[in-house]
């Protein structure tokens, strides 16, 4: 499997995604803002719920400075509609059970679980800016302690 990583300076690959609620999202809708877009493995885990919570208690000052937050799992629409209302998680929720915009931002591979070597998904975050280009690309980012390391990234801390 070739695996693609994204660098700082590339154009964010384009997607529209299936939310929580229903609807659909696409990057498009976001030109001229600054958007985290985060891959994380499967909702309702122990370290996928800790980062939700981080994003979610920290989105205030994300969008006092300009951003948007998008998480996207692999998850179906109605597990992700879950796993909003038990964390009252406040920001959009994408579906990708078909693992294409996993893929295409490089944010599914081969990866060390415990020693071994699996293919899942990449913990990964990109922060991509109002004309669709990627500033930032981490991968293998962890769960704890992500976010504020991310705003110190992004000067706010």
């Amino acid at each position: 499997m070739t695996e693609t990583k994204l660098a700082p300076g590339d154009a964010a690959p384009e997607f529209t995604l299936p939310t929580a609620d229903g609807g659909t999202i696409s990057l498009d809708a976001y030109r001229g803002k600054r958007v985290i877009l985060y891959f994380y493995p499967a909702a309702m885990t122990p370290g996928c719920t800790k980062q939700a919570c981080d994003f979610r208690d920290n989105l205030g000052r994300l969008a006092d400075e300009g951003f948007v937050v998008l998480g996207v799992s692999k998850d179906k629409p109605e597990k992700l509609a879950k796993f909003v209302e038990r964390d009252t998680l406040t920001f959009p929720l994408l579906s990708d059970p078909e693992l294409a915009v996993h893929q295409a931002y490089g944010a599914y591979g081969t990866k060390k679980l415990y020693g071994k070597e699996v293919v899942g998904v990449l913990r990964s975050t990109f922060v991509i800016d109002g004309d669709g280009k990627v500033e930032q690309a981490l991968y293998n980012v962890k769960a704890t302690g992500h976010v504020a390391s991310l705003m110190k990234k992004l000067g706010l801390a």
